[in-house]
């Protein structure tokens, strides 16, 4: 029945700075509702970010709210962090990791993690853009993507 997720929203102090900003990252405006909502594709034709304008975007961050995570390639990720500087943003400390590259906390089922990296749009929304990574070595701590790399054997040096 569920083939993928649609669309996600998050609230917004301003607009038309918020647009800007998700085009920034890469998402393709499609339309306004009057001047208080907007939808961006985030892949076209498959998902897209409702930005909703209000008053009430200073609730206090949560996890399960006002938190987005972009899948991108693994290659992508790897320059995550020079590409958001570049741009303008700024990665963030997450889950004890400072935001000097991508770490990874692995699949507590095993055979795989997930790589990441953390920043924040202008409201404080949460965002991260993440990718899965094999784990053939069954590496159980969260650690740098360049030490498990290095560690699970599929460094490509």
């Amino acid at each position: 029945m569920i083939k993928g997720l649609y669309e996600a929203h998050l609230p917004v102090s301003d607009l038309n700075r918020s647009i800007e900003f998700y085009e920034g990252l890469g998402l393709e405006f499609d339309h306004k509702v009057e001047d208080r909502l907007a939808f961006l594709w985030i892949i076209k034709d498959q998902n897209w970010l409702g930005l909703w304008q209000t008053d009430k975007v200073e609730v206090e961050y949560h996890p399960s709210i006002r938190h987005i995570a972009f899948e991108v390639s693994l290659e992508g990720l790897k320059h995550s962090v020079t590409w958001l500087t570049n741009k303008g943003y700024t990665p963030r400390e997450a889950f004890g990791f400072e935001p000097s590259e991508p770490f990874v906390m692995p699949n507590p089922n095993g055979g795989f993690g997930h790589a990441k990296i953390h920043f924040n749009d202008p409201d404080g929304n949460s965002l991260e853009f993440i990718c899965k990574v094999s784990n053939p070595a069954d590496l159980t701590e969260r650690m740098y993507l360049s030490e498990w790399e290095e560690l699970s054997g599929w460094s490509r040096k």
